[in-house]
């Protein structure tokens, strides 16, 4: 069910201080993990418009834990681990994530509904006053002073009208924003959508091959540094979270789709500006389950959600952060890390990007 924000819905959290594999990168990087074997090239490949091939392969998920690192932040990451090998097949994956033109074209054709444009029940939410049985959804709303990092909801507010045309509530709207992330879309509203495109969601295998743009064990999408050259890289949080952002990146707040460099594989926005939905469902032990395989092929994630902070929640996996991240309280736009976030939420942070298939040949 939607959740409201007392729920902590699609938040990141801090969940401890322990530094005792970071050393791994620290001393060379990536002993858990090993190269990339790319599978042989295939042929009748057809161009999709939008859309990046991406050859399947044999590589190593997951992430380890980067506390102590330069810029690594607190959590420990422990559903990132152990590192595995997984197996996927070719697949093309959307450029960037899917802008507010696109979904705007979506809306027209087929008259959808996103779930935060809909009332919420009295039975979804027996317990909360009539009076607040409103449409609406989860804004990031920064305080104006500084707060101590131990409560979000001195950062997270639902607003009524919040919607993917109003994503920062009813008086905010979308004017001049057509090729920026559609967000406050759940993950039902993003199957949708991937639906009608003849596509789909991607799984997390997927997301996080394809986020590595070919490379292996390297914490970011574009390699180990977090700013190469004094460059940034991605759209997230500078300054002092959560209520000042110095836009040292260019950007305070959300940011344009392909705002930045592209990564290996000709994709953008696969770290920082809005969290993008798998079509997985969340398990923080899910890849203790994979561990004891030579290599899982293709793996579609677990049968059920179960997340220990919220355990009766229905949770999907999100990838690649956003641009509320920040070493002080979420780092999860390394590449290897995992989000997740209840199937019927949404906010201003979130979004999605789809995949479709590959019917072709080997050579």
């Amino acid at each position: 069910m939607k959740s409201f924000p007392e729920n902590g819905a699609a938040m990141c959290r801090p969940t401890g201080f322990k530094s005792a594999d970071s050393v791994l990168f620290m001393q060379g990087g990536g002993k858990e993990f090993r190269q990339t074997v790319f599978h042989r090239p295939v042929s009748g490949i057809k161009i999709q418009p939008g859309m990046q091939f991406i050859n399947g392969g044999e590589f190593s998920m997951g992430g380890v834990n980067p506390v102590g690192m330069d810029g690594g932040g607190h959590e420990v990451m422990n559903d990132a681990r152990p590192v595995h090998r997984v197996i996927v097949n070719a697949f093309y994956m959307d450029t960037a994530p899917v802008t507010n033109q696109q979904f705007a074209e979506f809306v027209r054709a087929t008259g959808y509904i996103t779930v935060a444009e809909q009332k919420p029940t009295r039975e979804e939410f027996p317990n909360v006053p009539p009076e607040n049985l409103v449409a609406g959804s989860l804004v990031f709303t920064p305080p104006k002073a500084s707060v101590s990092l131990n409560n979000y909801l001195q950062w997270w507010s639902y607003l009524k009208g919040a919607d993917w045309r109003h994503p920062e509530g009813g008086n905010s709207n979308i004017n001049g924003k057509a090729n920026y992330p559609v967000v406050q879309v759940c993950w039902e509203d993003a199957a949708a959508y991937a639906k009608w495109a003849g596509k789909r969601l991607p799984t997390e295998a997927e997301w996080e091959y394809a986020a590595r743009g070919g490379l292996s064990g390297e914490l970011y999408a574009w390699g180990n540094e977090l700013k190469p050259k004094g460059k940034w890289m991605a759209n997230i949080f500078e300054g002092e979270f959560p209520d000042k952002d110095t836009a040292a990146d260019g950007y305070a707040g959300i940011a344009p789709v392909k705002s930045f460099p592209s990564n290996g594989y000709g994709l953008y926005d696969m770290a920082g500006n809005v969290w993008e939905w798998c079509n997985d469902w969340y398990r923080a032990d899910y890849y203790i389950s994979l561990s004891d395989h030579r290599a899982t092929v293709n793996p579609l994630g677990p049968a059920t959600s179960y997340d220990p902070d919220e355990p009766q929640a229905k949770k999907k996996v999100q990838r690649g952060g956003s641009f509320l991240c920040t070493e002080q309280y979420c780092t999860r736009y390394m590449v290897g890390t995992r989000g997740k976030g209840d199937y019927r939420s949404a906010s201003n942070h979130i979004g999605f990007r789809c995949v479709k298939d590959v019917k072709a040949n080997r050579i």
